[in-house]
C-alpha cells in the first residue's frame, strides 16, 4: 500500500497533476493541502471519472484539506473528522477518514495543513502554536485508545536545521523556531514516529522551494511536509522519500509529494 500527502497549493491549477502522478507512483491513499476551492467547486466527477474516491473539506481562495483513494485498492470507511474537533476555527485544515487497503490493512489517514504562523511573535503565529497543542490534545487521545493512525500534510515546520537549505536565511525564524520545533516533538510525544527517520537520505533532501529566486533550481528548500505514523503501522513501513519529478513539471505546487511504502 502505497501513502502520500502534497501540498497542492491549488487543485483547480493542478488536477491533471495529482490525477497523472497518482497513477505513475501507484499512490493507494493521498492527503492534499491547499485545495484552495469552496466544497461546491470541488472536482469530485473529475477524480471519480479517474477512478478515485474522495473526502474534502474547503473554503474558496484558501486552505483546504482532501483525502483521495485510488477505487479498486483502497476505501474509505466510518465516519469521517473535518477540522480538530472540539477546537473553534472557521479555517478548513484538517481531515480524517479510516482507511482499508485491498489486503486488510486499516487505520485513520488524519490530513493536515498546518497554519504558517507569518512571523514569529504575530497573532497569527501564536494562532498556529495553539492549534498544534489543540490537534495534540486530540491525537494523543485517539492513540491512547489504540487507534493506529498516520498524520501527514503540510506542517509549515522544518523540524531540524538539516531540513534547511540555510536556517540564517530565514530572517524572521518562521517555520524553524523553537516553540515551533518544540511543537512538532509534542506531537512525537503523543505516540508518533516521525517516518522519515526510518531510513537513509541524502543531504539537502526538501519537500518545498520557493517559486521566487529560482529557488528549486539551487535547491534552496525546506523539508517541512512530513508523515508521522503510531508504531504499528511504522512497523510495516518499508520505504519513505520526497517524489520530486512533479516539482520540475510544468506550472507546478511549489512542494513535493512524500510517499510512504507500506506492507
Amino acid at each position: 500500500m502505497r501513502i502520500a500527502t502534497w501540498n497542492v497549493n491549488s487543485l483547480k491549477v493542478r488536477l491533471e497533476h495529482v490525477i497523472e502522478w497518482s497513477r505513475q507512483a501507484g499512490i493507494d491513499a493521498l492527503a492534499l493541502q491547499e485545495t484552495k476551492l469552496s466544497d461546491d467547486q470541488f472536482p469530485e466527477r473529475e477524480l471519480a471519472q479517474a477512478g478515485f474516491e474522495c473526502l474534502h473539506l474547503g473554503q474558496k481562495t484558501y486552505n483546504g484539506v482532501a483525502l483521495v483513494v485510488r477505487k479498486g485498492s483502497c476505501s474509505l470507511e466510518g465516519e469521517a473528522v473535518f477540522n480538530i474537533p472540539g477546537y473553534e476555527d472557521e479555517q478548513k485544515r484538517l481531515i480524517g477518514s479510516r482507511v482499508r487497503g485491498k489486503d486488510g490493512e486499516a487505520f485513520t489517514f488524519v490530513g493536515a495543513y498546518f497554519p504558517n504562523g507569518q512571523s514569529v511573535g504575530s497573532d497569527k503565529y501564536l494562532y498556529k502554536l495553539d492549534w498544534v497543542s489543540a490537534l495534540t490534545l486530540w491525537l494523543r487521545e485517539r492513540i491512547a485508545s489504540g487507534e493506529e493512525l498516520v498524520l501527514a500534510g503540510d506542517f509549515n515546520i522544518a523540524p531540524r536545521d538539516e531540513d534547511v537549505w540555510d536556517a540564517s536565511a530565514l530572517e524572521s525564524g518562521i517555520l524553524i523556531s523553537e516553540p515551533e520545533r518544540a511543537a512538532y516533538r509534542s506531537l512525537i510525544a503523543a505516540g508518533l514516529v516521525d517516518t522519515w527517520e526510518l531510513g537513509l537520505h541524502a543531504p539537502g533532501t526538501y519537500s518545498w522551494w520557493d517559486y521566487r529566486g529560482a529557488g528549486y533550481q539551487k535547491n534552496q528548500g525546506l523539508r517541512i511536509d512530513h508523515m508521522l505514523a503510531t508504531p504499528g503501522i511504522v512497523r510495516s513501513i518499508r520505504d519513505v522519500f520526497i517524489d520530486e519529478r512533479p516539482r520540475g513539471w510544468d506550472k507546478p505546487s511549489d512542494h513535493a509529494p512524500v510517499v510512504a511504502v507500506i506492507g
